[in-house]
Protein backbone atom coordinates (compact mmCIF):
# COMPACT_ATOMS: atom_id res chain seq x y z
CA UNK A 1 0.00 0.00 0.00
CA UNK A 2 1.33 3.43 -0.90
CA UNK A 3 1.82 5.99 1.94
CA UNK A 4 -0.96 8.21 0.59
CA UNK A 5 -3.35 5.23 0.38
CA UNK A 6 -2.50 4.22 3.95
CA UNK A 7 -3.10 7.75 5.22
CA UNK A 8 -6.38 8.10 3.29
CA UNK A 9 -7.65 4.71 4.43
CA UNK A 10 -6.92 5.49 8.09
CA UNK A 11 -8.73 8.83 7.80
CA UNK A 12 -11.69 7.03 6.20
CA UNK A 13 -11.77 4.53 9.06
CA UNK A 14 -11.69 7.32 11.63
CA UNK A 15 -14.53 9.06 9.80
CA UNK A 16 -16.59 5.88 9.70
CA UNK A 17 -16.00 5.32 13.40
CA UNK A 18 -17.11 8.89 14.18
CA UNK A 19 -20.26 8.38 12.14
CA UNK A 20 -20.94 5.04 13.83
CA UNK A 21 -20.46 6.64 17.27
CA UNK A 22 -23.37 8.98 16.53
CA UNK A 23 -25.80 6.32 15.32
CA UNK A 24 -28.62 4.90 17.42
CA UNK A 25 -27.50 1.76 19.22
CA UNK A 26 -23.77 2.37 18.78
CA UNK A 27 -21.56 0.56 21.26
CA UNK A 28 -19.67 3.26 23.18
CA UNK A 29 -17.26 0.71 24.65
CA UNK A 30 -16.24 -0.33 21.14
CA UNK A 31 -15.80 3.29 20.05
CA UNK A 32 -13.74 4.07 23.16
CA UNK A 33 -11.56 1.00 22.61
CA UNK A 34 -10.98 1.36 18.87
CA UNK A 35 -10.85 5.16 18.49
CA UNK A 36 -7.59 5.91 20.30
CA UNK A 37 -5.80 2.96 18.70
CA UNK A 38 -6.94 3.95 15.25
CA UNK A 39 -5.96 7.58 15.82
CA UNK A 40 -2.52 6.52 17.10
CA UNK A 41 -2.00 4.46 13.95
CA UNK A 42 -2.54 7.49 11.71
CA UNK A 43 0.72 7.86 9.78
CA UNK A 44 2.45 11.11 8.92
CA UNK A 45 0.68 12.84 6.04
CA UNK A 46 2.40 12.06 2.75
CA UNK A 47 4.03 14.88 0.77
CA UNK A 48 1.54 16.98 -1.14
CA UNK A 49 -1.33 16.69 1.36
CA UNK A 50 -0.67 20.19 2.68
CA UNK A 51 0.41 23.21 0.61
CA UNK A 52 4.13 24.08 0.41
CA UNK A 53 5.34 26.00 3.45
CA UNK A 54 2.37 24.92 5.60
CA UNK A 55 3.28 24.84 9.29
CA UNK A 56 0.63 23.21 11.50
CA UNK A 57 2.10 24.88 14.59
CA UNK A 58 1.80 28.36 13.08
CA UNK A 59 -1.41 30.26 13.61
CA UNK A 60 -3.46 32.21 16.12
CA UNK A 61 -3.53 31.42 19.80
CA UNK A 62 -6.86 29.99 20.88
CA UNK A 63 -8.46 30.42 24.30
CA UNK A 64 -7.68 27.45 26.47
CA UNK A 65 -4.86 26.34 24.19
CA UNK A 66 -1.20 26.09 24.98
CA UNK A 67 0.65 29.37 25.41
Amino acid sequence: MQPREDFNRTVQLLSALALYAHTYGADPVFVDAVGPSLAASLPEPPPGVFPPGYDPTDGPRYPGGQC
